[in-house]
């Protein structure tokens, strides 16, 4: 490996996961709640938050595989990646001056705002096979995975300690805190992303064309890459399993936040969960690689599904907080490690010289999974005024998800991929 481009990949991670931490299950949900939105409404404005969530990716699950086709066309994922980017990072700066009740511009700029984090990762993880070779997917991706919880979990805890001690920092109150801390995510996103573009190569295509030919090449490699997909049923095996268990992981990673507030928890202790999310979710991410060398990534992806399961169950009986601190630990353990060798395990099935079409699918049935998964919680919340009943409907995306992925041949589907290459 070039470790130079390996550290330089993995860094957009520990870019773009301050957007995560910080916006999407952090702050955004509290002052959603607390100061955009009426107080009083914790079930509408969970349900509009959900649908937010669900708008923003329903947005990037259609622009996905024919931004991945073109960019494999022209030879673009690193503009493509660079614009995204700028869009989420400028959506993410103008939080900062939405005023007090204004909910509607909130929902507006965090749906702009998810839409560029989302799009820029088709690039960003289509960008893995020109930093790895094969044997190394997993630890590559896993590495990844671990740096975004760390580099997350930094500027995290520095944004929660400028709310709780705003004096410390010269800032005047706690709401300007979390105002300035949105700010704090687009300058560290804008800062450590320069090194990708620098140092990440990005393979040209041999038959590489101008930009405005290639968005018309890629509505015709659209077809063609999903009737390959059609023909390839194992990977479209993976994809519809794939999507059904990453719509829970989705669910409950932008939505955990809102529905503990939801619960009964206050936000101190959302905030102290989220810490330590992050903080075992570094080490974990890398101890997963090393338990899926061990049992196979494809079994140790089915045993964090198993725990996801057992966790967003167990959640319904929440009542203490020792509890929700357990539970989170559970999540914490395979939350990173579940989408990382759900990465590596999909790039293994990818044709080379295909990989931003096929990583666009890939995305977009991850973001289809998102537009599902909260406006289920949403409404089932809203139906039953239960937000424990929402997260317990979870629980049949995690099981069907299961037992499609213990249908998929990883071996045949490498084989065949090989058959479907440039």
């Amino acid at each position: 490996m070039d470790k130079k481009k390996v550290f330089s990949w993995t860094l957009y991670d520990w870019a773009n996961s301050a957007f995560a931490t910080t916006v999407m299950a952090g702050f955004f949900p509290i002052f959603f709640e607390k100061y955009w939105s009426n107080p009083d409404f914790v079930d509408k404005s969970t349900f509009y938050l959900g649908l937010s969530n669900s708008v923003g990716s329903l947005i990037v699950a259609i622009m996905a595989p024919f931004l991945g086709a073109i960019s494999d066309t022209g030879s673009t994922k690193k503009k493509f990646l660079f614009t995204f980017a700028f869009l989420g990072i400028l959506s993410t700066s103008l939080l900062f001056f939405v005023q007090q009740g204004d909910w509607q511009l909130a929902a507006a700029l965090y749906v702009v705002g998810t839409i560029g984090f989302s799009s820029g990762n088709v690039f960003y993880d289509s960008l893995l096979p020109a930093v790895a070779k094969k044997p190394k997917y997993d630890f590559v991706s896993s590495l990844g995975y671990s740096m975004g919880y760390l580099g997350g979990g930094v500027l995290f805890i520095i944004n929660i300690l400028m709310y709780q001690n705003p004096h410390w920092f010269g800032i005047q109150d706690s709401t300007t805190a979390i105002r300035l801390s949105f700010v704090t995510v687009a300058v560290w996103w804008a800062v450590f992303s320069i090194p990708i573009f620098l140092f990440v190569p990005e393979p040209k295509n041999k038959d590489d064309i101008i930009f405005s030919d290639a968005v018309k090449l890629g509505w015709v490699q659209l077809k063609t890459t999903f009737s390959e997909i059609k023909q390839m049923r194992i990977i479209g095996l993976f994809l519809l399993s794939y999507w059904l268990y990453m719509d829970g992981v989705d669910t409950i990673i932008r939505m955990a936040g809102k529905l503990a507030l939801s619960m009964g928890f206050e936000a101190s202790d959302m905030l102290f969960v989220l810490i330590l999310v992050q903080l075992i979710g570094f080490p974990a991410g890398l101890l997963f690689n090393w338990f899926s060398s061990i049992i196979k990534p494809k079994n140790a992806v089915l045993v964090a599904i198993l725990f996801y399961t057992i966790a967003t169950g167990s959640a319904y009986f929440m009542t203490s907080k020792i509890h929700f601190y357990a539970l989170a630990g559970i999540i914490g353990l395979f939350q990173g490690g579940i989408q990382a060798i759900s990465r590596s395990l999909f790039a293994r099935l990818v044709p080379l010289g295909k990989e931003g079409e096929f990583f666009g699918f890939y995305n977009m049935l991850g973001k289809f999974s998102a537009v599902v998964g909260p406006i289920l919680l949403g409404t089932v919340t809203l139906m039953t005024g239960n937000a424990r009943m929402g997260l317990f409907a979870l629980i049949v995306l995690f099981v069907g998800g299961g037992l499609l992925l213990t249908k998929v041949d990883f071996d045949e589907g490498e084989r065949i991929a090989k058959e479907f290459s440039k």
